[in-house]
């Protein structure tokens, strides 16, 4: 179960030891940290299987790293149908800027 909660949750691993450690629950990675990490992994994915595949194989991480937030559906579409990297990055800096404030 923590193998499947990791795939686009990465922060499950530190919100359980600091559970473990103090008792009490972390809050939620904000929308900048999310797409942050993303990113990251996205670049991750590109340096291991070149553009055109990392791109593609990125579309189910997605959902998972965005999942939950409310009004998110377009902004999803838009990752799961392009397969462009320069566009990918575009939509994610859109994200972090229009879900800056957003409460998580």
């Amino acid at each position: 179960m923590i193998g499947r909660a990791a795939i686009g949750y990465p922060w499950i691993f530190n919100e359980i030891k600091h559970f473990m450690a103090t008792g009490d629950l972390l809050e939620a990675p904000d929308m900048v940290e999310r797409v942050k990490v993303a990113r990251k992994h996205l670049d991750f994915s590109i340096e291991w299987k070149g553009e055109k595949l990392g791109v593609l194989e990125m579309r189910r991480h997605y959902t998972n790293y965005f999942r939950g937030i409310p009004h998110f559906k377009p902004y999803r579409t838009a990752l799961v149908t392009t397969d462009d990297y320069a566009e990918v990055n575009e939509i994610l800096e859109d994200i972090s800027r229009v879900f800056a404030d957003e409460v998580l």
